[in-house]
């Protein structure tokens, strides 16, 4: 079958096209449109001006991924629509739900509204599972991006319980206002990846927020404040030094990276899982999906460890549409898909 997802839950226009068969896909085309340059001086993505991107962009993206899947492909036929309906900004939500259902109605095809988290996580199938789902649950997933930070225990596609997140910040906004602290631009985890650097004598040391605690919480706001106050305490001709911003960096990347290991590693062991899983944004950055594949191969080798390419931890389409396979393949649709509606604190379970 061949599904088109559409993906707008934050700042990028997002269009794909898949051909699925026994759980395997090929992606035709997978398309976005990033939003970044329109909302760096604002050092944040502004809701509703993103929407009003969203509506300009999302025929602009799909008639271009139209363009390169039949380019690709023999098919005619589209079979599916699959939408992002929620977590996400509200208005951006919107915007992609009614473009899906333009296109339903022209069309004549059904609309399955997808999870943003859930989708994070199946985009390991992509590349990573694909079609092997033999020894993989249960498993603990770790999603964490600019706007969500999540353990969660998956038993099986489609069942799942959250065991705990981020109580303010998430990692992926610490590392954005962090950034913004030190004058470097949005977004920030890319920045300060790519300055962190390890001092020969470290002077920096930063909390490790909630990191012992018996539960399987998250809290890093008390992160961004420590290197504010941090960042205030020096005069400017240091604070401002190549060598101070390098040690902020790798020092709050360092934290982060700290925090979401030990807790995913915690959970892995008290619950006996077969497998690690990753997703989201903040799943890109290359610092910590190598410290998380050496801890895991100490810790706990008898587990398996997935993560998605690069392009897919970031938000995209192609992972809406492996989502929308599963739920079509276990008749999880709505029939009157007018009904479809988009929540920004959609709960994955």
């Amino acid at each position: 079958m061949i599904i088109l997802a559409i993906e707008t839950s934050c700042d990028d226009t997002c269009v794909a096209l898949l051909e699925a068969k026994n759980s395997r896909f090929r992606i035709l085309a997978d398309i976005v449109s990033s939003q970044v340059k329109i909302h760096k001086k604002w050092g944040g993505v502004v809701p509703t001006l993103a929407k009003r991107e969203h509506q300009k962009n999302l025929p602009l993206v799909f008639k271009k991924a139209l363009k390169k899947a039949k380019s690709a492909s023999r098919w005619t036929k589209i079979d599916l629509i699959a939408i992002t309906a929620g977590p996400g900004l509200e208005p951006c939500l919107w915007a992609g739900v009614n473009f899906a259902k333009d296109l339903a109605k022209k069309l004549t095809l059904k609309i399955i509204p997808i999870n943003h988290i859930e989708a994070h996580i199946l985009a390991n199938w992509l590349r990573s599972i694909g079609s092997n789902f033999k020894n993989i649950f249960p498993a603990i997933c770790l999603v964490v991006s600019g706007g969500h930070t999540q353990l969660i225990l998956m038993r099986e596609v489609g069942k799942y319980k959250i065991l705990g997140e981020t109580r303010d910040d998430a990692a992926g906004e610490c590392f954005d206002k962090v950034a913004r602290i030190l004058g470097l631009g949005y977004p920030g985890g890319p920045i300060i990846s790519k300055l962190a650097k390890k001092p020969k004598h470290q002077t920096i040391h930063l909390p490790r927020p909630m990191i012992f605690q018996k539960n399987y919480d998250f809290s890093f706001s008390g992160l961004k404040t420590a290197v504010l106050y941090d960042f205030r305490a020096h005069p400017p001709k240091i604070r401002t030094s190549k060598k101070y911003i390098q040690e902020m960096c790798f020092e709050t990347q360092q934290a982060i990276i700290d925090v979401l290991i030990y807790k995913t590693l915690k959970a892995a062991k008290n619950f006996r899982v077969k497998t690690v899983i990753l997703g989201g944004g903040v799943a890109a950055n290359k610092e910590l999906r190598r410290q998380f594949k050496e801890k895991i191969k100490k810790e706990i080798p008898y587990s398996k460890f997935y993560i998605p390419d690069s392009k897919f931890c970031t938000d995209n389409a192609a992972m809406v549409g492996v989502t929308a396979y599963f739920h079509w393949v276990k008749g999880k649709f709505l029939k009157n898909w007018s009904a479809i509606t988009v929540n920004a604190n959609l709960k994955i379970s």
